[in-house]
């Protein structure tokens, strides 16, 4: 237990002091923010998509250290990735901090070390903030394509 508690103290606060992604990007294809009123965390989500596959993502915002570091590995876990593939990577890390589903069955990669979350309730909305905004990036997005919302609309404020 002390052997995961270092490792997740590691990298929380290695992230925290050198977020990886972290700004804005010059002309993203999709955003969506996220703030939790209930601890003041704010963070917005940005992504260039090209033929469904995450080019690029970057992160902005002010936040506790879990809420940074859990964006900021974020980006690096979905960099690279499928929308369909980051997506059910979000679903299965959320799975994990509510304990819906174990750690060694997620295959999380280095997002794993943010497991020991799920033992402070009231941290989870934190570690989950991000990815909520990463989610609703690429659902505002689908809803414009699909003639749903208005192209032109802002993105809204999401919570957790």
């Amino acid at each position: 237990m002390n052997t995961e508690n270092d490792l997740y103290q590691e990298l929380v606060l290695e992230h925290k002091r050198t977020p990886r992604n972290f700004g804005h990007l010059p002309h993203p294809t999709h955003q969506a923010q996220g703030t939790n009123p209930q601890c003041g965390d704010q963070v917005a989500v940005e992504l260039q998509v090209q033929d469904g596959r995450v080019q690029d993502i970057r992160f902005s915002g002010q936040g506790c250290a879990i809420c940074m570091a859990s964006s900021s590995m974020m980006t690096e876990a979905v960099k690279g990735r499928d929308l369909a593939s980051a997506q059910q990577l979000q679903q299965h890390f959320r799975a994990v901090l509510t304990g819906t589903q174990e750690p060694d069955d997620a295959a999380l990669g280095k997002l794993v070390s943010l497991a020991g979350v799920r033992r402070y309730p009231s941290r989870i909305k934190c570690a989950l903030l991000g990815w909520h905004a990463l989610m609703h990036a690429i659902a505002d997005q689908a809803d414009k394509a699909e003639g749903t919302i208005p192209a032109d609309a802002a993105p809204a404020e999401q919570q957790p």
